[in-house]
């Protein structure tokens, strides 16, 4: 199987072109490329895959094999490779995900892609949908038990379940210890994504991720859109202002427009390609148990 590994400020994953590649059980090879001792290293596995309703399509596994509804860095690192790559040679295309249709307008330099803004649609407020268990109209800097210990909650879906919690002193937040019971909570029925986000002013804000299936990650491009959209319903900061966001693997700048859309900009990058034997994939499948 051949792959390219890329990464959006950080959040890498296996991509596969499947225009040309046919990849069975993906639950499965995701667990197996991504293990980062004895597979490629991954936060999961993107496929590129035709679609009769947009462009391109996308699938994306989690690094424990659950197939994630959308994610907005992948998204970013498909619009680069489709150009660079000579699969289109659009600088406005269409990319059919999970979650519904994006859009991506590609910005060029020396004809290759060095930016790419995604439309990344209406963000969900309403409990039921996003989901989050709650007889609320919105779920905005609610109250929550988490571990014997109570955090101010604003819930978001961008295609995916987020919750944002803004605090300060991020850094110094143990995420392998509390990320799980914040993902696991009972009032989250497909589990959740968690952003944990401090306020510089207000155009300007810190986050870490904790993602749902892969745990921390360097960044999280819909979880940024997510925290944004939280920050502006908490009047931090207002609608139709770009706001930098700093993560760990770099920034995306995000605008939360008043009718309700979440525009993300940032960088997409390579970082190798290769080919996994399809033997050393065969032999590992059988003992691979993936999260459903």
């Amino acid at each position: 199987m051949k792959f390219s590994k890329m990464h959006g400020i950080g959040n890498d994953y296996i991509y596969v072109n499947c225009f040309e590649e046919t990849v069975d059980e993906p639950e499965k090879v995701s667990v197996i490329v991504s293990d980062r001792h004895k597979g490629i290293g991954s936060d999961g596995l993107v496929l590129i895959m035709p679609s009769d309703k947009a462009d391109f399509r996308m699938r994306i596994f989690n690094a424990d094999g659950s197939e994630a509804m959308m994610c907005g860095n992948a998204t970013r690192c498909i619009g680069k490779y489709v150009y660079d790559m000579g699969l289109t040679d659009k600088t406005d295309i269409t990319l059919e995900t999970n979650s519904g249709i994006k859009y991506l307008r590609l910005f060029l330099r020396d004809n290759k892609v060095s930016l790419v803004q995604v439309d990344m649609g209406k963000a969900v407020l309403k409990p039921a949908e996003i989901p989050v268990k709650s007889s609320l109209d919105r779920f905005i800097n609610q109250p929550v038990e988490i571990n014997g210990k109570t955090y101010n909650m604003t819930c978001v879906s961008m295609g995916n379940p987020h919750a944002v919690i803004f605090t300060d002193g991020i850094d110094g937040l143990d995420l392998e210890k509390i990320g799980p019971s914040f993902e696991n909570h009972e009032i989250f029925p497909n589990r959740v994504n968690t952003e944990f986000a401090e306020v510089i002013d207000d155009h300007t804000l810190k986050m870490r991720v904790w993602e749902r299936g892969s745990g921390e990650t360097f960044a999280c491009g819909t979880g940024t859109c997510a925290t944004v959209v939280a920050a502006v319903l908490n009047g931090i900061c207002r609608h139709d202002e770009e706001i930098l966001v700093h993560l760990r693997g770099g920034d995306l700048r995000i605008t939360y427009k008043s009718d309700g859309t979440v525009m993300m900009t940032g960088e997409a990058e390579y970082i190798c390609e290769g080919t996994v034997s399809d033997e050393f994939i065969n032999e590992k499948k059988e003992y691979v148990i993936c999260r459903s």
